[in-house]
């Protein structure tokens, strides 16, 4: 762990409730309603912009201000309300006869339903959808953490039309940086520079987890009073979710000093912690439309899955040099010399994997250092307190006087330590030294201002210049990348301290043997999420009647896949609980009637690449329940039964009860297709529905192989994937350069129907798609293609076979894959080309074109 300088106590700013500010901005209107939905709160503006002809009472029915089909669209927003800090947004209502079109969000605050508006932008609203395809193609390609910065704020930059839009990261000291940004040309940069802590207090930080978007669109415009301020309760109206929240004083003036008119941010949230901000800057008045703003969020998620693909491809490359490092060191300390004798193999080794100017081991009483170190008598002063530390971790510290008083009597050599514990009685240790640096950090104006003396109000201050603070006594900090190489080294260094038992060598073995399949599972799923992405808005944008649909829709299907994602990997990728992804599809609507739901029979974990599968399964049955069957009906019950078949495969029987009468679906969605079709393609299971008249029956099959056994199923929950358009059409691809009959070979139901939607959209008449090597052969022998697509890894299988009969009837053929190392193989099978995952339209047609 890095331990950072102490922090201070938190400040009156800190502790000033900014959820409870009992007013709005004035370009939109509140009304807060109680559970029969009679008027407990509102602002004073609500009628100018519902288009009422008074300011309603306390105490009138909603029902008595709008329309009949008004209050219909609200209830039935309601009801899709499913979690505790979920907005629901509507567009294009009209709440009054005769009034405004309006845009509307909705959310549960207490015992109370908040619901606000503001004008609908009728003649840009048709725009706004179409901008998430594009964005998504500029994002797709990029594998560099900084490029992903850069290009994401200018995105935001087009997309929203503000003077300044940065990238504000959060420090480990809870201080920020500017880390990208893009501006006009006039504006001075904010590029590199620091920010204090205080800047941002921890209860903005905390609603910025909840409530992921905040805008200021006029600051210079007075606040409107919400009336009354305390409601029935004597209680202030919770505004955490609000998003017409007026601002507090202070972030007014802070905003003010620095010369802003208006101001948009939006959360950067990974594993449920703020990474960090998009933070937007106008120098003018400046609000985009509620379904701008929407979409714009929705690339901020968009955004957070890709800046974790990239994280989680730097953790594969650091696990491949700690391995590296790993099987060195076994190598040369495994004939048992001592560790402190070899001190400089130890150096070598380590290269330049983290920089260092001194090493000291301290080995069964036993001292001996290189480089810039402190003495053993300065040494064995400060062991007794490093000793104090946690035995089952690095420490790094770039100021050790700091924690320990002793090692000021070495500060002048050395300052910063990562000791490495390795072993536990007696206490012995390695450790890398740094040498004190000075070093200047450019803050946005001077930090100390940014915090007020005991008992008084803080005043925001008023220079944002650059201002450098010369910090001295401190190394370089300890990066995160290199911690993660020194508790790799410090395993490394226990095993051979330890010299450990065949027993213990051959569990390692089968230990490393596991973790480099989690890896390459791991891999595979990464690559592959981008494909997932542009599959899931391909397949979903049809169903989508407006950005709320659209919204509703695919959020639901990516928080299903998050979920998956987020249970199998907090497991390092291993089998997680069946009854987690009912327990969490489910929660939302079970809140007050936990008996409406039984899951019955055995518990059971799912492996990795069932899972997703089943989350998204799982979903579309939940949401069809909510939205028409029995989970929609205060008296309807649910009860799924898990069982195994006699050869071990596993069985869910789902059935509803007590819902409405049941009919089948007149058309059939992508939704029906997720749930009929997904285990029989992809997992080679069974699926069926009965639509009773008396509730939904439906049947699945899993096959044993997908499927452990536990006595004690472990509880989960999950987070999220998103989702993305396919590549604009290619130009240049006619009708008749097309193949007239294509084979696909992919086992991934998302990605197949995609790419089928893609060939049939360039021309190609006839698709075959199959997903296992057995069935593309059947396919080839029952009709030859003009052309195929394989995916090279197919589960637990390769397409080898299928390459080598399509080279034998001279068929021309392309090999699909997320890796990047079969290039040579490629080759040898005979391939035509290698397209790497993602791939969209124009790829496809770029290889057709060429068939032709």
């Amino acid at each position: 762990m890095n331990i950072a300088p102490q922090q201070p106590a938190p400040t009156d700013c800190d502790r000033e409730p900014i959820h409870l500010i009992p007013a709005v901005q004035s370009f939109g209107g509140l009304l807060a309603v109680n559970g029969d939905w009679i008027v407990a709160q509102r602002s004073l503006n609500c009628a100018d912009i519902a288009g009422l002809g008074a300011l309603p009472e306390v105490g009138a029915q909603l029902a008595e201000l709008f329309t009949p089909r008004a209050i219909t669209i609200l209830r039935e927003a309601v009801d899709r309300i499913d979690a505790e800090n979920a907005v629901e947004r509507l567009f294009g209502i009209r709440l009054v006869q005769g009034g405004p079109l309006l845009d509307c969000a909705m959310h549960q605050s207490g015992n109370k339903l908040v619901i606000e508006f503001e004008p609908h932008a009728e003649a840009d609203f048709s725009n706004h959808l179409s901008l998430v395809g594009p964005v998504l193609r500029r994002l797709e390609p990029i594998r560099e953490e900084r490029k992903l910065l850069e290009t994401a704020v200018e995105l935001l930059r087009d997309m929203l039309g503000y003077d300044r839009v940065m990238v504000y990261r959060f420090l480990p000291d809870e201080s920020g940086e500017v880390v990208a940004e893009a501006r006009r040309d006039d504006l001075e940069p904010f590029l590199g520079l620091r920010y204090p802590r205080a800047d941002i207090p921890q209860q903005a930080r905390e609603l910025f987890v909840r409530n992921k978007f905040r805008v200021l669109g006029d600051m210079s415009e007075q606040a409107v009073p919400i009336e009354p301020v305390l409601g029935i309760d004597q209680a202030p109206l919770d505004m955490s979710m609000s998003v017409l929240r007026a601002q507090s004083q202070v972030h007014l003036q802070y905003l003010k000093n620095m010369g802003v008119e208006a101001s948009l941010s939006i959360s950067i949230v990974r594993n449920g912690k703020l990474w960090g901000l998009f933070a937007l800057h106008h120098y003018s008045p400046r609000l985009p439309a509620y379904s701008l703003r929407t979409v714009a969020e929705t690339f901020s998620q968009m955004f957070s899955l890709m800046l974790d693909r990239l994280l989680i491809d730097r953790s594969e490359k650091l696990r491949a040099r700690g391995k590296e490092l790993h099987d060195q060191l076994m190598l040369r300390l495994a004939g048992g010399t001592s560790l402190a004798n070899d001190l400089p193999m130890l150096e070598e080794v380590l290269g330049d994997l983290i920089a260092h100017d001194g090493v000291s081991v301290l080995m069964e009483g036993e001292y001996r250092s290189r480089g810039a170190a402190p003495s053993a008598e300065q040494f064995a002063a400060v062991s007794p307190l490093l000793a104090a530390a946690p035995s089952s971790s690095v420490l790094a510290v770039s100021a050790l006087a700091d924690q320990i008083p002793e090692a000021a009597a070495f500060a002048d050599v050395v300052t910063g330590a990562l000791v490495l514990p390795i072993s536990r009685s007696p206490r012995d240790f390695l450790v890398l030294w740094r040498r004190p640096l000075t070093q200047v950090v450019q803050w946005a104006g001077d930090p100390s201002k940014a915090v007020a003396r005991e008992g008084e109000r803080l005043d925001p201050r008023g220079s944002f210049a650059a201002w450098a603070e010369t910090v001295e006594g401190r190394s370089d900090d300890w990066s995160s990348d290199e911690l993660t190489i020194a508790e790799n080294l410090r395993i490394t260094l226990l095993e051979v301290v330890l010299r450990m038992s065949d027993e213990a060598s051959r569990e390692r073995k089968r230990a490393q043997e596991h973790q480099e399949l989690l890896i390459a599972e791991l891999n595979h799923r990464v690559r592959n999420i981008l494909n997932l992405i542009s599959g899931l808005v391909g397949q979903s944008q049809d169903e989508a009647m407006s950005v709320t649909d659209f919204a509703s829709i695919i959020g639901g299907r990516i928080a299903a896949l998050a979920s998956a994602h987020d249970n199998i990997t907090r497991e390092s990728w291993s089998p997680a609980p069946l009854s987690s992804l009912f327990e969490t599809e489910l929660a939302a609507y079970l809140t007050e009637r936990t008996d409406r739901f039984q899951l019955k029979g055995e518990q059971v974990l799912v492996k990795p690449e069932a899972y997703t599968v089943l989350a998204l399964v799982v979903h579309e049955l939940v949401t069809n329940s909510a939205k028409h069957g029995a989970l929609g009906n205060k008296g309807g019950s649910l009860v799924v039964t898990v069982g195994r078949s006699r050869n071990g495969d596993l069985t869910i029987a789902w059935r509803e009860r007590g819902g409405p009468p049941v009919q089948p679906p007149s058309r059939r969605g992508f939704g029906s297709t997720i749930i009929e079709r997904s285990i029989p393609y992809e997992l080679k299971g069974e699926a069926e529905q009965r639509f009773k008249l008396t509730g939904l029956e439906a049947d699945f099959l899993v096959p044993a192989r997908f499927v452990d056994r536990v006595e004690t199923a472990k509880e989960a929950t999950g987070d999220g994937d998103a989702t993305g358009k396919a590549d604009a059409p290619a130009t240049g691809a006619r009708e008749r350069d097309m193949p007239g009959h294509v084979l696909v070979v992919e086992d991934s139901m998302i990605i197949a129907l995609d790419t089928e939607d893609m060939l049939r959209h360039l021309g190609v008449a006839s698709v075959a798609v199959e997903s296992s090597v057995e069935q593309a052969l059947r396919s080839i022998e029952k009709r030859v293609p003009d052309f195929a697509l394989i995916d090279f890894n197919l589960g637990d299988e390769t397409s080898v076979p299928v390459a080598e009969e399509l080279e034998r009837r001279g068929v021309r053929f392309v090999l699909a894959t997320g890796y990047s190392e079969i290039g040579q193989e490629a080759s040898e099978l005979g391939a035509a080309g290698l397209i790497h995952k993602p791939y969209g339209r124009k790829d496809l047609a770029a290889l057709l074109v060429e068939d032709s």
